[in-house]
């Protein structure tokens, strides 16, 4: 039977990748790597270089894939999530289909795969389709970096974390004394009314071009979304998180 490796490699930093990822990478008979257009290459030029750097099988193959673009128009943004992984389902199974029959190949993920990353729920579209065993080999997340550049915990003692989205901050509000952000598009924290909640902030976080800010979130705001559009502009690309924070230990 076909096996899959999705194999998490961390936020950008090819020293994030573990001893376990390097082994599935060399176990694999093909790496696929997603290209994303000439504006994200940076993305697909770090997988290179992993490979580069760990794949030591003579007989292992990096393919390199387009990546299918999310149609917004006149659709939901459930449904327009729904389609987009469809369209990737159907490049997957076309990938996948062409594995021999006992072949194997891995997924690259940014991070970590179970973390606002769709790449197991996708491939499980093309189970319906095409009979294949998965891997998964967990990696650094975007959280783990980020409370690392900063030299925090995540959590306030005996207290929970939510980790959410730009989109339901921005509908919902700040309600749990820490609370991770992801996906934020729209600078949510912004729009925040709790200018004495404490933010950390951080961008291309365990790279060369790392940005942090850390503050309280009515004195530092501005200036994270005016570094952030300037670093966008720069790069042509994003990704960031952050972590808004209220109360201290113990309180």
């Amino acid at each position: 039977m076909r096996h899959i490796y999705v194999i998490g490699i961390g936020t950008g930093n090819p020293e994030h990748v573990t001893i376990q990822a390097i082994n599935a990478m060399n176990a694999a008979d093909l790496i696929f790597i997603p290209t994303k257009g000439a504006k994200k290459e940076e993305l697909a030029e770090v997988r290179r270089e992993i490979c580069e750097r760990y794949v030591q099988r003579a007989a292992g193959k990096t393919i390199e894939f387009a990546v299918p673009m999310r149609e917004t128009k006149d659709r939901s943004y459930v449904q327009s999530v729904d389609d987009w992984h469809a369209a990737i389902a159907t490049t997957y199974l076309g990938l996948i289909d062409g594995l021999p029959e006992n072949g194997s190949a891995a997924f690259l993920v940014w991070g970590d795969p179970s973390l606002y990353d769709s790449t197991l729920r996708i491939l499980e579209r093309v189970r319906n389709k095409v009979e294949f065993e998965i891997t998964v080999i967990p990696g650094i997340t975007s959280i783990q970096a980020l409370a690392a550049s900063h030299r925090i915990p995540v959590n306030l003692v005996g207290k929970p974390v939510e980790i959410t989205t730009g989109r339901r901050l921005a509908e919902e509000g700040l309600k749990a004394e820490s609370t991770v952000v992801m996906l934020d598009g729209v600078q949510a924290f912004a729009k925040i009314d709790d200018p004495d909640a404490e933010i950390f902030w951080g961008a291309y976080l365990g790279t060369k071009d790392e940005i942090i800010y850390a503050g309280r979130l009515g004195d530092v705001a501005d200036d994270i979304v005016r570094t952030r559009a300037e670093a966008r502009e720069r790069h042509g690309w994003i990704m960031d998180i952050y972590l808004l924070r209220k109360g201290r230990d113990f309180e």
